[in-house]
């Protein structure tokens, strides 16, 4: 049997009940994503249940530095989330139809709003390491969609990626950080398959195809959520500059040393965030 059927809308459910009997009765309209360096929220979120994923059903276990591998329900900005803190990324050899996967899972759970974050490289002039930056767009560069194969039950076959990342959202997150006294960056979000960080040449393509910042993951999920009719927010936090403009070599050591030095203040973000949104706005 070929790995597809394997992350279909009926094994996302499946996957659902494992972590449903593992929680209890919750109906989180929240999703949160956690990425590289930033599994931390995952500790403020309260009244939690954790399930590994090696106990949900086609979860493998992560291979990630930085990624707990679990999914965490629980209470985060006076909502009932849902979180996966960690992710399942092309890179280690996955699927797209894996690392879109959970999406499903989240979808099948209840969620209708799903908020993704990721470590990202700066590429625009404007970006420094540490800043959070809203993600206005994206551009798909795997060359390769989790959507690819047979129309999933409740999913549509092509979904409008016009608005990929809520407007009202974003304008959202940004009311958030204002209300804590910073501000945000916003851009444009290129996804790779990696694990290789990008050469120089590749960096001056980027920024000729309009990338602002650089990553190896979300895309997938965020393809699926805008399948499924989910509302989509995303922040990339820089952790470091592209390749040819950073001087240094780079490392995913950067990555979670930048993590974790701007961990409170992205913590916050989305705590905040959560708490000036209407749990079920946009409900499909």
């Amino acid at each position: 049997m070929s790995a597809l059927p394997a992350y279909t809308t009926e094994a996302a459910r499946a996957s659902a009940a494992a972590i449903r009997k593992a929680a209890g009765a919750r109906a989180p309209a929240n999703a949160v994503i956690l990425g590289s360096g930033l599994g931390g929220l995952a500790k403020k979120i309260t009244d939690s249940v954790r399930v590994p994923f090696t106990e949900i059903p086609g979860f493998p276990a992560v291979t990630v530095i930085g990624h707990e591998g679990a999914v965490i329900v629980g209470k985060l900005g006076g909502r009932e989330v849902v979180a996966l803190s960690g992710r399942f990324h092309m890179y280690e050899g996955h699927p797209p139809e894996l690392a879109g996967f959970p999406v499903r899972v989240l979808h099948a759970y209840g969620a209708r709003e799903l908020f993704v974050s990721n470590a990202a490289g700066g590429i625009s002039a404007s970006l420094e390491a540490g800043d959070l930056m809203v993600i206005s767009d994206h551009i798909n560069l795997m060359f390769a969609n989790p959507l690819t194969g047979a129309l999933q039950d409740g999913e549509t076959r092509f979904p409008d990626m016009t608005d990929a990342y809520d407007p009202a959202l974003r304008a959202q997150l940004h009311a958030a950080a204002a209300k804590l006294g910073f501000a945000l960056k916003e851009g444009v979000y290129a996804g790779l398959r990696g694990p290789s960080y990008e050469t120089r040449a590749e960096i001056r393509m980027l920024q000729t195809l309009g990338a602002d910042a650089v990553g190896m993951s979300t895309v997938p999920e965020v393809i699926v959520a805008r399948a499924l009719g989910m509302r989509v927010a995303g922040v990339s936090c820089i952790t470091n500059l592209a390749a040819g403009i950073n001087p240094e070599p780079l490392s995913h050591d950067e990555v979670i040393q930048t993590s974790a030095r701007v961990a409170e203040r992205f913590q916050s973000l989305v705590t905040e965030f959560l708490s000036l949104g209407k749990t079920g706005a946009g409900a499909a």
